[in-house]
């Protein structure tokens, strides 16, 4: 039996029947896939798809991204955006984020001439977000804010549409965001941290894991249950075979463990009192 709708749908709907021919930018994340499944659904719709691929892309989102376009017909196009030959970006700074957004929305705007999309939705808007910025510049567009529609509908708009497990994917910031600011990006740090990252998804099956590249070290993030439940010996053990998984990358620093915090390797720039 077909799920009902969520609220917000059909202004969504009305927002999309509004655009004409679009892009979407597709990460491989509830947001964008939700968005770019509703898009390419429309009849006669004129849409495209595009997924960039980096070092801070894990490959299991690329592979989410390809195995939708088949199942759903997609013209996807995947491409590099450049965003690792931007020094700038890989300085780390505060607004990282907006050179990010700037070298994706520039690589796609020199590909296509359609009105590009972004998975943005209500929630964002709470927070400061430099990549918003870099959108504005290129005249993208969210129609996810256009309808009111928050991170919780989107994901019960995924589920409506049958893919629940689309609607459970966890939040899955790009790999750089683990990176404290102002220290470089290096695609070594950010594959050494997605390769830890899963081995703890596997050993601990936690609610949350982040793997943060610190000044001062390597910090596991973990909820607050599955960390309560580590002992010494277990976190001895899974300190050192993740301290082997930076064993190539310089001055990584020991390897210690803390209650899972949203955005802790990011430093704010200062805010006027």
């Amino acid at each position: 039996m077909a799920k009902a709708m969520p609220p917000g749908v059909g202004r969504l709907n009305a927002v999309l029947g509004g655009i004409g021919r679009a892009a979407v930018a597709v990460s491989g994340g509830v947001d964008s896939m939700t968005l770019a499944l509703l898009a390419g659904r429309r009849p006669g719709a004129n849409c495209a798809m595009f997924h960039a691929v980096s070092p801070a892309v894990p490959a299991e989102a690329t592979a989410r991204v390809q195995a939708f376009a088949a199942r759903e017909g997609w013209r996807l196009t995947v491409l590099d955006a450049g965003e690792f030959d931007d020094p700038a970006y890989r300085a780390n700074p505060a607004n990282r984020c907006f050179y990010c957004k700037t070298n994706l929305y520039g690589a796609l705007a020199a590909r296509t001439d359609a009105i590009l999309l972004s998975g943005t939705n209500a929630d964002d808007l709470g927070d400061w977000r430099p990549g918003l910025e870099a959108a504005e510049d290129h005249g993208v567009r969210h129609p996810f804010v256009e309808a009111g529609i928050d991170k919780a509908q989107v994901r019960a708009i995924a589920d409506a549409l049958g893919f629940d497990d689309l609607a459970r994917l966890p939040a899955a910031p790009c790999l750089s965001s683990r990176i404290e600011t102002g220290l470089r990006v290096e695609a070594d740090d950010l594959a050494s941290i997605h390769a830890a990252e899963r081995y703890l998804a596997r050993q601990l099956r936690p609610e949350t894991v982040r793997c943060r590249r610190r000044k001062a070290g390597i910090v596991i993030e973990l909820d607050e249950a599955t960390l309560a439940a580590l002992s010494e010996g277990r976190r001895d053990a899974l300190g050192a075979t993740v301290a082997g998984m930076f064993a190539t990358c310089e001055h990584a620093g020991p390897v210690s463990f803390a209650p899972y915090r949203m955005g802790s390797a990011f430093a704010r720039p200062a805010q006027p009192a």
